[in-house]
């Protein structure tokens, strides 16, 4: 069946709901040039009544109602809220983060997106993600901002309650207007300061009339594989809305008795509330709640996750003993099926002795030493003797009590279930974690130390050691469980000194002070970063067994050290005074005494000679004899001949840039290295520092900023951002670490105290001349190096890298280091040649010229030295036109002219002989003879001629000298050529 309305009904209807209020709304029309607007009533449905009505002038714009109250519209006066909701009166508030509230949004992007747009695709699922009581950001490396627009009708401001711990993480605020112009704000006010963990701060920012968009911007920087702590928001409230035209709901779990409030309660332990309640309501007795839970829970049966073991403080006679109990507030039940019960307490056994430091009073009680005595924790206090002072520190190694300036507590980020419970447990020889609330509780040991003051006999010192800090810990997890070493100077700023994740063995860490400060030292425990309600890991623990810190002013002593005296002339002989610096005490004496010429002071020991620790080789001590240095010079004898270097020209802080590189999402990052070789005094010229965070804490003073955020070093290593790659409007720098505070010394070998240059991960060395290995360490330890971080500096002589060279890491290991401990570096320079001298050039000698010779002098080549000896100047010398060889060849050729002329005419003559001796033959023959057969005779040897010879044939000079060679041959004759009428003949005789 359907129904027809006419024109006149629905006006009639439009009536009766108008006299219920629920056909339409009031609003403000927007603010004129005088300031004023109008009240008009706009319809839930558009176009449905007509009769609404007219429009009245409103308040005026700046109007607004005080805290508690809210702008009723239909009366236009300011109305108290009712029970169980609030007002800001002119601001909002937003403290649910169950959802994401309306008007926030979460925006993922990546600054570096690839040419195919791979990257962005990656930060599609990093987003600001609620928590109920608070919001968390994103872990990862993609920038994530939480964006808020609101328009002000006139200034107000915008805050908002957060946790920053984590420096791995960029953490920034920033306005804009409608324009998406950046409003002016100071640094101060864009970059958000760190907090504790645990530790909720609050940040204000002014904010102008008109529009405002706010960005909570953060950036995760993941270059070291470790997951970042993610930043936490809760309790954002924004002033100057002129007006609240309505109350804000109490959340479940919370509550506001009377009216006008300004805020809600959370509900007490064993109580609960539903949303918008003006009170709680009891749970039964079989059912529990925490504060500001909405419902409640069945209490589950007592289990052993459900008490813990304490030791009870010595009694009278001197007996402590074990006693357990529940872990408070307790929420189980003991009375059913399954339950268990508190163990027995234990039997009473012998307290601990007191720390060393201390003594023991008859109630069993240890107090401290009064100044200028000193115990070992089993005796009475006794004065130190003449010539000694008393040792001043704190050292802990028994746990029947928690000490006066230790304190302990509990923190969770989302609860405060354990807010009134010990975080950590005192048990005899050890102090360990507490059970806790929750398992992802922080557990909080502190130790505050008023100052440092170094002892007479160190106090004229110049070196950078006030005092150190020893524990002995162990850490036993199932889970992700994370110990924290913190230091807070000067209560300025909260900073992690180290963290170990997971399980570790019984080990000691040391950090070491170098300004003096008070200081305050935490350890926060957490057995799981993941929020449950459910208690998993109560048997992770962590345990202390002992703490130690030296020269710690107002402290106590547990032994005395000699110290320098006065001469015993002076009128207050016996009283101990400071050494200067680089002076040692002397055994004998007890006067101070300089130490001897590069050497230094050990830092915390400067009794008896050995006190003075030499310096390594090609090092020197500075005046002070604080630290041994390089000042440039280096010298290297082998085969005989002696190099001598000056890498002076290598002493300006360089520095080197590698990368860039890349983490799991493609973040690109750099690492730069600062170095100081050598030379300025033995300063540790390098610097590196955190820009973000010393522009966060550039309010806590010069001294606090630098020992937060500056190192100064001979190497450190800082990780960068770059600008183009982030957004940001500079690079950012973090993570600052100290690679090298202690010059070990320069040497050619390749190992020097346990450090080795592995001279393999380089290019071979083809000039000839011996590389310097410059070797350094870190004496801060750290997680995964126990001896700390160490570095090898490898000098090289490259005639082809002028002026500073170049500095390189390995290839097989492209961030400088191969395990994370020591780091390797090459320079080349022609700067790193040695010295010249007369061994690296040769002399090239001219031709005689008008009676001059040039002598000219050049380097070999390739040339392999600089500096030092200089080539000699071009030198001349007289000489003769002809040149000695010329001489001795004229006159060896003259020589052998005359000898050819003297054999010449020899054999001339014996050839006449020879000649006349044939003819006599040949005569005596035809005379007194007939021999026709015959072409020839011989005479006989020695046989003189008589008649002169008749020549028949004259023979070739060939077979002259053939005959004289045979005549030399044969035994004592000679042979003549016979002629005949018939033939020719050879006749041997």
């Amino acid at each position: 069946m359907s129904v027809i309305l006419d024109v006149g009904c629905l006006v009639r209807l439009c009536s009766l709901l108008n006299s219920f209020g629920t056909d339409y709304y009031y609003e403000y029309t927007e603010c004129d040039s005088v300031g004023s607007r109008w009240r008009v009533a706009i319809p839930h449905i558009l176009g449905t009544c007509s009769a609404l009505p007219t429009p009245t002038r409103g308040t005026d714009c700046s109007f607004s109602c005080a805290v508690g109250e809210f702008l009723e519209m239909s009366a236009q006066q300011c109305t108290p809220c009712a029970a169980g909701s609030y007002s800001l009166g002119s601001g909002v508030r937003f403290d649910q983060w169950d959802t994401i509230p309306a008007g926030f949004t979460s925006l993922a992007t990546y600054m570096d997106p690839g040419p195919s747009g791979e990257e962005s695709q990656a930060c599609n699922s990093s987003s600001w993600t609620p928590q109920g009581v608070y919001l968390e950001s994103s872990r990862d490396e993609c920038t994530v901002s939480l964006v808020y627009a609101v328009h002000l009708e006139q200034q107000g401001s915008v805050s908002f309650s957060y946790q920053y711990p984590d420096n791995n993480i960029f953490f920034e605020f920033y306005v804009q207007n409608e324009q998406c112009q950046e409003m002016a704000q100071t640094d101060d006010q864009k970059w958000i300061k760190l907090t504790t963990n645990g530790e909720w701060d609050t940040h204000t920012v002014n904010l102008k009339s008109g529009t405002n968009i706010l960005y909570w911007r953060t950036t995760g920087i993941l270059v070291g594989g470790k997951m970042v702590k993610p930043v936490l928001l809760r309790n954002i409230q924004i002033e100057g809305v002129a007006y609240t035209s309505e109350c804000f709901p109490c959340r479940p779990g919370w509550f506001s008795s009377s009216p006008g409030s300004s805020s809600c309660q959370p509900c007490p332990r064993n109580t609960s509330s539903n949303k918008g309640a003006a009170s709680c309501t009891s749970c039964p007795d079989t059912q529990y709640s925490h504060e500001g839970w909405s419902q409640c829970k069945e209490r589950p049966p007592c289990s052993e996750k459900d008490y813990f073991q304490i030791h009870t403080a010595c009694d009278s006679e001197g007996k402590t003993q074990v006693m357990y109990r529940w872990v408070e507030p307790r929420i189980c039940e003991e009375n059913v099926t399954g339950a268990v019960a508190l163990p027995p307490t234990g039997e009473r056994e012998a307290c601990p002795p007191c720390n060393p430091g201390y003594y023991n009073t008859n109630d069993s009680t240890c107090f401290p030493c009064p100044p200028g005595t000193h115990s070992d924790g089993t005796s009475v206090c006794e004065e130190c003797p003449a010539g000694t002072e008393p040792v001043l520190g704190y050292e802990y190694k028994w746990w029947n009590v928690l000490p006066s300036n230790m304190k302990t507590s509990c923190f969770n980020v989302g609860n405060s279930k354990c807010d009134d419970m010990n975080g950590w447990e005192v048990a005899g020889d050890h102090i360990r974690s507490g059970a806790g609330g929750s398992d992802n509780d922080y557990l909080i040991l502190n130790l505050h130390v008023p100052g440092f003051k170094l002892p007479t006999s160190l106090a004229g010192m110049t070196g950078t050691e006030f005092g150190r800090i020893t524990f002995v810990f162990e850490t036993m997890c199932s889970a992700d469980c994370e110990l924290y070493f913190m230091m807070d100077v000067n209560r300025k700023s909260t900073t992690v000194v180290e963290s170990w994740e997971g399980s570790k063995e019984r080990q000691s860490y040391t950090h070491i002070m170098t300004r003096n400060a008070s200081v305050s030292y935490t350890w926060a425990f957490q057995r799981t970063n993941q929020a449950q309600d459910v208690r998993r890991y109560i048997s992770d623990v962590v345990i202390l067994y002992s703490v130690s810190v030296t020269n710690v002013q107002d402290g106590v002593a547990s032994a005395c050290r000699a110290c320098a005296l006065l001469s015993q002339s002076s009128q207050r002989s016996g009283s101990c005074i400071p050494c200067p610096a680089g002076f040692y005490i002397d055994r004998d004496t007890n006067r101070c005494q300089e130490c001897p010429p590069n050497t230094y002071l050990s830092g915390h020991h400067t009794y008896g000679e050995d006190a003075c620790l030499p310096c390594g080789p090609g090092s020197k001590s500075n005046k002070e004899h604080s630290r041994c240095y390089s000042d440039c010079s280096f010298s290297h004898t082998e085969h005989n001949r002696t190099l001598t270097f000056d890498l002076s020209s290598l002493s300006p802080v360089a520095s080197l840039t590698i990368g860039p590189s890349f983490t799991s999402k493609g973040t690109k990052y750099l690492h730069v290295f600062n170095v100081s070789l050598c030379g300025h005094q033995g300063k540790m010229a390098a610097v590196c520092t955190d820009n973000v965070t010393d522009l966060a804490n550039k309010d806590m003073g010069s001294d606090s900023t630098q020992f937060v955020n500056s190192v100064d070093s001979f190497i450190c290593q800082s990780t960068i951002i770059p600008a183009d790659g982030r957004g940001f409007r500079m690079a950012l720098a973090s993570q600052s670490i100290s690679l090298a505070d202690t010059f070990l010394g320069a040497t050619v070998d390749s190992d020097l105290d346990g450090i080795n240059a592995r001279p393999e991960l380089f290019s071979d060395n083809s000039k000839g001349i011996p590389d310097i290995n410059f070797f350094y360490r870190s004496t801060q330890a750290t997680g995964s190096c126990e001896r700390g971080r160490s570095a090898v500096m490898t000098i090289r002589c490259n005639p082809e890298k002028m002026d500073h060279g170049q500095l390189t890491v390995p290839s097989a290991c492209p961030a400088g280091t191969c395990d994370g401990c020591t780091f390797h570096f090459l320079w080349e320079s022609g700067s790193a040649c040695p010295h010249c001298t007369q061994d690296d050039y040769h002399q090239i000698e001219g031709a005689c010229k008008g009676g001059v010779q040039v002598t000219l002098s050049v380097w070999n080549e390739p040339k392999l030295c600089t500096k030092g000896m200089s080539l000699p100047a071009k030198s001349s010398a007289p000489c003769e036109a002809i040149a000695l060889w010329l001489k001795v060849g004229v006159g060896g050729g003259a020589f052998l002219a005359v000898l050819l002329v003297s054999l010449t005419f020899y054999f001339w003559k014996k050839n006449k002989r020879l000649e006349y001796k044939y003819s006599r033959l040949v005569m005596s023959a035809n005379k007194e003879c007939e021999l026709p057969v015959a072409d020839s005779c011989a005479l006989a040897e020695g046989e003189e001629p008589e008649d002169d010879v008749v020549y028949s044939h004259k023979p070739s000079l060939l077979g002259k000298l053939r005959a004289i060679a045979n005549k030399r041959e044969g035994d004592s004759s000679e042979s003549v050529q016979l002629k005949s009428s018939q033939s020719e003949r050879w006749v041997w005789g």
